[in-house]
């Protein structure tokens, strides 16, 4: 059960199992510390201005007019704002602003992959598990609503959520489809339709969102990891054949589980004649282990992107940028 301690402050006891594989992966003493402080400390207030309605200065105007004091924390880009007022329950999803789409509510490590991707005007671009919209959205509005976006999900209620999500934000360069990512992918494949961006934001176990889930410290269960692990294998390297010759794909979890993440990245580097690009960020990140258990991975491997919640005060998460050089398969394919 969980013990609220306050309104800022929460404590749940993680499983031994999670401690032990947190404490793997952070093995300075100072760092496990501090990782083990902040996911119990529920996450910043952070917004992303939607630039097709209304630009960053003009919104950051808009609510510090209501009181509400306003960070920038990366002049690159002007749209990511932190709101550090206290605000009262539900008054940032009840916000004017809000309701007319001039702002979405994302958390920052949420932002990432496609400031990874950047789309642009001229590409087309798959959001393979796209709900609730963040990322589509965010898409949408880096295109300036031009090029095209397919944003797939395979649940209708999903889907729900992701139109009015489209809507609100006034996004028109997107196609809705409810499919099965894999099933979708294949399809795209035997047709020859092909993708100049791919993004698969795998579903995943969710350990870096304890934050702003932390029922996910009694719901974690190693068996977890190897399911996902088994679904993210299919879905990145059935995205990867419909990717054009060129073309990239971002691979991204808000999980830490070296399973979920490099295990993923190193099985499509055995199987594709593919890169794995350097990411540049404008926070503190971490590069991706190459042991985990006793498994070893690639070198190159050290490109893709670990997001810690204790090094930016953001919830955690995981990115690899992978570009693709040519069709050829050089090994075997998931069942």
């Amino acid at each position: 059960m969980a013990e609220q301690t306050n309104e800022k402050t929460y404590k749940f006891n993680p499983k031994p199992g999670f401690v032990e594989r947190m404490n793997s992966l952070l093995q300075d003493e100072k760092d496990r510390k501090e990782y083990w402080e902040i996911v119990h400390k529920e996450p910043n207030n952070s917004i992303r201005c939607n630039t097709l309605k209304i630009s960053p200065e003009k919104l950051k105007k808009r609510l510090e007019e209501k009181e509400w004091k306003i960070k920038q924390p990366y002049q690159e880009y002007p749209e990511i704002m932190i709101i550090e007022s206290d605000l009262g329950p539900g008054e940032l999803g009840k916000a004017e602003e809000h309701l007319l789409g001039y702002f979405y509510v994302q958390e920052i490590s949420s932002m990432l992959p496609l400031l990874t991707l950047k789309p642009n005007e001229e590409d087309i671009f798959l959001d393979l598990c796209a709900s609730p919209g963040s990322k589509t959205t965010q898409a949408g509005a880096m295109m300036n609503n031009k090029g095209n976006i397919i944003a797939n999900d395979s649940r209708l209620p999903r889907l729900i959520i992701l139109a009015s999500n489209l809507e609100k934000c006034g996004i028109s360069n997107t196609i809705i489809t409810q499919n099965d990512g894999i099933d979708l992918c294949r399809r795209y494949g035997q047709e020859n339709i092909f993708f100049d961006k791919i993004l698969v934001d795998a579903p995943c176990s969710g350990e870096g969102t304890l934050r702003s889930n932390p029922e996910t410290f009694v719901m974690w269960n190693p068996k977890m990891n190897e399911k996902f692990s088994r679904i993210q294998k299919h879905l990145a390297e059935n995205a990867i054949s419909c990717l054009k010759t060129g073309g990239e794909l971002v691979y991204s979890t808000c999980t830490h589980a070296p399973e979920e993440n490099e295990d993923i990245v190193q099985h499509l580097l055995d199987n594709f004649d593919i890169n794995i690009e350097q990411i540049d960020l404008p926070l503190k990140t971490r590069p991706g282990i190459t042991e985990w258990q006793g498994k070893k991975y690639s070198e190159e491997i050290k490109k893709c992107v670990r997001i810690y919640p204790q090094d930016n005060d953001t919830e955690g998460f995981f990115l690899c940028k992978i570009k693709k050089l040519s069709d050829k398969i050089k090994g075997e394919l998931s069942e």
